[in-house]
């Protein structure tokens, strides 16, 4: 299927200069080359989209030949990282997958399934992991290309697998929880055979590497969606193989009505003012939240649950003992600040307590005045060093 201009909202200036300066010079040379996945799919939904990538049939050492700032990563299958400044481009041979139809790929936990044969667009297309990450845009035409349903899937709001979902997420386990990603973020219904599948094969989670699950439970909270991504996970089984403490505490905490929601809301409205100040929350203040009422429940065992999590995710020290501060701060900001207890507004972490505590005490319910003293405190402090500089 082929959406003609007048048929879709793409405009070319609301794709980033340095992707079509790609796209330009790889056509001019001859090759095919298109912007692919979830830049497409933002951008017919109206949303910025946060990468921009190529599809190309021009083979990774020709795409370093034509960009003097090109550079191959990768070992099992090579991809072009055009750069400009620190900005990507991650520019792809159009490949296809090696595999039979009802083969099991029972190697999970090196990664996703990767081979190395290069192939057409719409083999690119339907290798990809959702209908709505499989459109391409024609730089040249100005049409999007729909080999999968993809343009039908957005008008409808539902993620779908390409192929039979028992498949795909038996060669990529990870695949699930990006399933509900990309419901919970745009607000999208997963398609029936497709939730059924994930319910059916929820435990294959467990053999995907552990890095690539620490990386994917925490976009979980990107985009001010994590309320309605842990939901899910919770309602799928998948938060029950990650984390069973935490998934056993929501069905004792009430299921449906857990506090815990109520906390990710808050949280969610949080990281969205943040992300439109240009600000990036740390994994660490995610983590407390997430463990916030458990912690409450249980005081004395925050660090071990908080363990617990970095044990089964193998999270990076720093997010851990990040997430124990905040845990922490509680006690030492329910008081109001005095010199003795300066010390700790001098503490890196004392902006992201701070609103680890605000988050807690408007998702309980509680008043911030003692907190505004706190951050009084603070902005004083930081006054008063600014003048003694001078």
């Amino acid at each position: 299927m082929i959406c003609e201009r007048a048929e879709h909202c793409i405009s070319r200036k609301n794709i980033d200069p340095d992707a079509l300066k790609v796209l330009y010079r790889l056509s001019k040379l001859g090759y095919t080359a298109y912007l692919v996945g979830g830049g497409v799919r933002d951008l017919l939904l109206g949303r910025a989209p946060k990468d921009f990538d190529v599809g190309t049939n021009a083979t990774p050492n020709e795409v370093k030949r034509a960009f003097r700032n090109c550079f191959l990563i990768g070992r099992r299958f090579r991809l072009a990282h055009v750069r400009f400044g620190e900005k990507v481009i991650e520019t792809a041979t159009f490949r296809r997958n090696s595999q039979t139809v009802g083969e099991i790929i029972e190697h999970a936990s090196e990664g996703p399934f990767e081979d190395n044969t290069f192939g057409t667009p719409e083999t690119d297309a339907n290798r990809r992991d959702f209908t709505v990450n499989g459109l391409f845009y024609d730089i040249k035409t100005f049409a999007v290309i729909d080999w999968v349903g993809g343009f039908r899937d957005l008008k409808k709001k539902i993620i779908r697998s390409i192929g039979d979902p028992m498949i795909r997420f038996r060669e990529d386990p990870v695949r699930m929880m990006r399933a509900v990603k990309f419901a919970a973020r745009l607000d999208f219904k997963i398609e029936r055979g497709t939730e059924k599948a994930i319910r059916k094969l929820h435990s294959c989670i467990l053999t995907a590497s552990t890095p690539r699950l620490c990386e994917e439970v925490f976009r979980l909270f990107t985009y001010g969606a994590s309320e309605a991504a842990f939901r899910m996970m919770h309602d799928f089984g998948l938060l029950g193989d990650l984390l069973p403490d935490l998934d056993k505490f929501i069905d004792d905490d009430g299921g449906r009505k857990s506090s815990l929601w109520t906390y990710l809301s808050v949280l969610d409205r949080y990281e969205k003012a943040m992300k439109e100040r240009g600000v990036e929350v740390s994994n660490g203040l995610r983590a407390a939240v997430l463990y916030a009422p458990m912690a409450k429940a249980n005081p004395g065992r925050a660090r071990e649950m908080l363990g617990t999590m970095a044990k089964a995710l193998k999270m990076p020290k720093s997010t851990y003992f990040t997430a124990v501060l905040m845990i922490d701060s509680v006690r030492r900001l329910s008081q109001s600040p005095q010199r003795a207890r300066r010390r700790f507004v001098y503490n890196r972490d004392f902006p992201d307590a701070l609103d680890f505590n605000r988050i807690v005490a408007r998702a309980e319910g509680r008043d911030e005045k003692i907190l505004d003293q706190w951050d009084e405190m603070s902005r004083q402090l930081t006054k008063e060093q600014g003048e003694n500089h001078e």
